[in-house]
C-alpha cells in the first residue's frame, strides 16, 4: 500500500532575526494578514488557510553571541503538508515506521494534529490534518486558543494509532488537547515573553 500523499501544501515556517521586518515584508508582498502574534511567534495567511507563513524570532529565543549566530539558526524551519484525514495521517505513520522512518515530534496544535519528520539532509517537514471544517473556525481558534498555548500538546503516535484502529471516533480521539500537558517547547517560548 503506498503512503498517503498530501492533499495540499499547507505552510512554511521561517526562523528569523528580523522578526518585524519579515512580518511587514510578507504582509506587503503577499497581502498577508496576521492571524496570531506574540513576542516570539507570528502566524500569517493570505487566503483561506489558517496560516500559510509563520515566523519564529530567533533574536528573542537565542540572544546574540550564542547558537543564534550559526547559519542554520535562520532560514526555513519546516514546510507543512496537509493530509486528507486523521486516518491517512496515522496510516502514513504506520507505513513509514515499517520502513524505519519515524517522526521526531508529534503534537496536537489545537488547529491541526501533526507529525514532524527529518529527511536525510535534516530538512524538516510537517504532515498535518486540519481539525476545523472552515477558515472562520480555524481562525477563531488561533486568535483565542493560541493565547493559551501556541505550540500544542504532544502525543504518542503508537497510542493514537491503536486507539484509532480500535474504532474511537476522531472527535473523541482528539479531546486530549483540551486537558493535555503543554509541550515542553511551550515552556521555553513562554519564558521569553
Amino acid at each position: 500500500m503506498p503512503v498517503a500523499r498530501p492533499t495540499k501544501f499547507a505552510h512554511i515556517v521561517y526562523r528569523t532575526r528580523r522578526f518585524k521586518e519579515m512580518i511587514d515584508w510578507y504582509k506587503t508582498v503577499f497581502g498577508a494578514r496576521v492571524q496570531f502574534q506574540n513576542p516570539v511567534l507570528a502566524f500569517l495567511t493570505y487566503d483561506d488557510e489558517h496560516h500559510r507563513l509563520a515566523f519564529a524570532d530567533m533574536a528573542a529565543i537565542q540572544p546574540e553571541g550564542g547558537e543564534s549566530d550559526k547559519h542554520d539558526a535562520i532560514g526555513v524551519d519546516h514546510v507543512g503538508y496537509t493530509l486528507g484525514s486523521i486516518g491517512e495521517l496515522l496510516d502514513n505513520y504506520s507505513q513509514l515506521k515499517d520502513q524505519g522512518i519515524r517522526p521526531y515530534w508529534c503534537v496536537h496544535h489545537g488547529v491541526t494534529v501533526s507529525m514532524y519528520y527529518n529527511d536525510p539532509d535534516g530538512n524538516q517537514m510537517e504532515f498535518q490534518v486540519d481539525l476545523f471544517d472552515s477558515f472562520v473556525e480555524s481562525s477563531e481558534f488561533m486568535k483565542v486558543g493560541f493565547e493559551v498555548n501556541p505550540v500544542g500538546v504532544e502525543y504518542d503516535p503508537d497510542e493514537m494509532l491503536k486507539t484509532y484502529r480500535a474504532g474511537v471516533p476522531q472527535t473523541e480521539l482528539l479531546k486530549f488537547y483540551e486537558n493535555g500537558e503543554v509541550s515542553p517547547i511551550r515552556g521555553a517560548i513562554a519564558s521569553m515573553m
